[in-house]
């Protein structure tokens, strides 16, 4: 239902009027044609610090202070609303009343009657005080970016690139301009591409971040520069994935003190099986040394000659591989960098081959399980070769009394599982979540460095894999390893 006003009482109709102006949020002064305020509501005079008397009546140059008055023209702009009679809108004003912060205004002037203007003031203070912060903390958060000595890079839900912060120049070659709109993807190698478009497809239906480890192309370098990645799903206000927040470390110098501690790992693997290797090579060379003092006798038949010289030539053949794979093993893996296609059996063929004799002397049975006899996976041999030596020599040494190493391969869903397993003391459940950090060991002081199974984890990762353990103290111990299967 519509209000009339022609019916409404006239000492009623003043108070509805008063009424709707106390109730108007902003501040309200009407103005006639000689400069004089004729009527105030309560928010100006609130704001002002001033009262209704000493107020309506009087002149306008009374109720604004004289430096507002003369830095924003606003006498001159009313009497040219009252000329046109057209409105002014949205200037900005800055009043001070006594005792009272500086506030910010907005104000218009608009024509009411042919004697009559409004003088409209928006207080807009917080809201300007909230957009100095919002821009406060926006370039505090660029500059956190941009001084970051790690990459960091945002992207759109496709992958394509939104921002690329000033580390991101100056490892990749690349402006922040060059790089805006480029597929991520395309900063990885070929046989990479796949696993990162996987991570981005897992970010976009997931809160949690993923990690990994990738090659960065550049112009610069072909070989590409190894990061450790990590990529979070970046949200809008309605919690949406709009797209990814990708954080990146070079990990050159990582990587350099990794390999050094790798080889010193080796020597130390080394060490350990030395007497058993000793063993091994000493058997073969007996034979051959047996063979050659019956090969001295001039009165042996031409047949038994023959079979001397085949022992001979089996036997220094077999002390041949022997050396073989130790030096294959030993050998700095400081520049074994590039994945190339592997089969993972015949790398746990070579593996277990060094580690017969060792399993033998400590009265251990190993159990050896294929599904298919070539498994391909994208690695470096020397690496995963450590990888399971480190692993093997674990389980060996948790069963002194003897018992069964058994190592089984599966492939399930695009994954090789690789478990190996003892009948060992096992693992305390409260050692289970540690085996894997640096320097953590359960042999005595100056028996072990605790670092196998921390390098374990290391290169697995590298390998795009993962790396766990099952056991129940005192009933033996698993280590599970997970490597993606390559199709070639």
């Amino acid at each position: 239902m519509m209000l009339d006003f022609k019916k409404v009482p006239e000492n009623d109709f003043e108070l509805l009027y008063h009424t709707l102006l106390d109730a108007i949020p902003s501040s309200v002064l009407m103005i006639d044609k000689s400069l004089n305020v004729i009527s105030v509501n309560r928010n100006f005079l609130l704001k002002s610090q001033r009262n209704k008397a000493d107020t309506v009546g009087r002149p306008l140059a009374q109720v604004f202070p004289s430096v507002i008055l003369e830095n924003t023209g606003l006498e001159n702009r009313i009497r040219t609303v009252f000329q046109s009679n057209l409105p002014i809108n949205a200037q900005k004003m800055t009043y001070r009343a006594p005792g009272v912060p500086i506030r910010i205004y907005y104000y218009s002037i608009l024509p009411i009657q042919k004697n009559q203007v409004m003088l409209l003031m928006e207080d807009v203070t917080e809201q300007m005080r909230l957009s100095e912060e919002v821009r406060r903390v926006e370039r505090h958060l660029a500059s956190v970016v941009e001084s970051a000595s790690d990459i960091v890079l945002s992207t759109d839900i496709q992958g394509r690139i939104l921002t690329w912060n000033s580390a991101a120049e100056k490892l990749s070659g690349l402006t922040a301009h060059e790089a805006h709109g480029q597929f991520f993807f395309d900063f990885c190698s070929a046989h990479q591409k796949q696993s990162m478009r996987l991570i981005f497809k897992q970010i976009m239906s997931s809160n949690d971040p993923h990690t990994a480890e990738f090659d960065l192309l550049t112009p610069n370098n072909g070989n590409g520069i190894l990061i450790s990645w990590v990529f979070s799903p970046m949200k809008d206000d309605y919690s949406q994935t709009v797209g990814a927040v990708v954080v990146g470390r070079d990990l050159a110098e990582r990587r350099k003190l990794e390999l050094q501690l790798r080889q010193s790992q080796k020597l130390t693997a080394l060490g350990v099986m030395a007497g058993g290797i000793a063993h091994e090579i000493r058997n073969p060379l007996a034979v051959c040394s047996s063979a050659a003092q019956f090969l001295l006798d001039d009165n042996i038949t031409a047949d038994f000659h023959k079979e001397c010289s085949k022992k001979i030539q089996t036997n220094l053949q077999k002390a041949s591989d022997i050396i073989k794979n130790l030096l294959r093993f030993s050998r700095s893996s400081l520049d074994d960098t590039d994945m190339v296609e592997v089969d993972l059996s015949n790398v746990l063929k070579e593996t277990l081959e060094l580690m017969t004799n060792q399993a033998s002397v400590q009265k251990i049975r190993i159990e050896f399980s294929l599904q298919n006899e070539h498994i391909l996976v994208m690695g470096i041999s020397g690496l995963l070769q450590q990888v399971f030596m480190n692993i093997f020599l674990n389980a060996i040494h948790a069963m002194p009394e003897g018992g069964v190493l058994s190592i089984t391969v599966d492939t399930v869903e695009g994954q090789i599982i690789v478990r190996v397993a003892d009948t060992g003391t096992g693992i305390p459940a409260g050692e289970l979540d540690k085996i894997f950090d640096p320097f953590h060991t359960s042999s005595p002081a100056g028996h072990g460095t605790g670092l196998g199974l921390s390098i374990c984890y290391s290169i697995v990762r590298q390998h795009l894999g993962s790396i766990r353990a099952e056991s129940s103290y005192g009933e033996g111990a698993t280590i599970i390893v997970t490597l993606p299967y390559h199709y070639s």
